[in-house]
């Protein structure tokens, strides 16, 4: 089974973080937030990847082309700098990406449509977005698909909040202080889905660029009663903004990264 993560995007809500990476490139504790992605999907056994490039896709495909040297410690002759020596063996993932070309303006649908090929082999395909972590048990989740039967599963999380939030008495006494807290009421798109590889296709038509995957496909698939919630209480982030992503390294730095499940 591959996990096909949506790369595409041009991230204009994050600029502030960097003009010149990709959202999918923006490094958390200093590897590009796809790679975390990728590991969280790994620690389940999931190892060949789908990546909808559009937006900069070269400079993700360089990335992954010079994997092994940007992650090992080398040995550089410089007056030979045609031998490097790789001293660190065990740096590489053991991972099959696959780095597609899925249009520099395509929208989410148009991009899932343009993989078809590398997937519908499969019985089903996961999918996510290139820009939020979670720790969201994905064998569950996919144990969870396969016993409800329908085309589609989507994470329903909860929204993280943007501001802290007090509890304060009567008296103006703070009993209790929360820093971020996820809203404990209504859900969202969180992205870690699960499609049946073989049927999804006809909500999710090709030919066209401008097929949006959450308005027309997901709208289809809930009105046809295919598309069924994993209800995610635990951690989830995305990075849309400077703050966000200021708060995930700091989450990183600190040591306690909720997402981090691989040793």
């Amino acid at each position: 089974m591959k996990a096909v993560i949506l790369c595409g995007g041009q991230g204009t809500r994050i600029r502030d973080a960097s003009e010149l990476l990709p959202k999918p490139m923006l490094p958390i504790g200093g590897r590009p937030m796809v790679w975390h992605i990728m590991k969280s999907y790994a620690a389940h056994g999931c190892s060949d990847f789908v990546l909808c490039l559009g937006f900069k896709g070269w400079m993700i495909k360089d990335f992954f082309l010079n994997f092994r040297s940007i992650t090992a410690d080398l040995r550089v002759k410089l007056d030979r700098p045609e031998s490097v020596e790789v001293l660190d063996r065990h740096s590489a993932e053991d991972w099959t990406v696959t780095l597609a070309e899925t249009g520099e303006n395509a929208m989410t649908g148009a991009r899932v449509a343009a993989i078809r090929r590398y997937v519908e082999g499969d019985d089903l395909f996961m999918l996510t977005y290139g820009d939020g972590v979670s720790d969201v048990d994905i064998t569950k989740l996919v144990a969870f698909h396969r016993a409800h039967g329908k085309i589609a599963t989507v994470t329903a999380v909860h929204p993280p909040g943007r501001f802290g939030e007090m509890g304060i008495d009567e008296g103006g006494r703070v009993r209790e202080f929360n820093e971020k807290p996820q809203t404990s009421l209504g859900f969202i798109n969180g992205g870690f889905f699960v499609f049946d590889a073989k049927r999804v296709w006809d909500f999710i038509p090709g030919g066209d660029d401008a097929l949006v995957l959450e308005v027309g496909p997901l709208q289809s698939l809930a009105a046809a009663g295919e598309l069924v919630a994993y209800e995610h209480q635990g951690f989830w982030q995305p990075m849309d903004t400077l703050r966000e992503y200021t708060h995930l390294n700091g989450l990183w730095a600190s040591g306690s990264a909720p997402w981090k499940s691989w040793k």
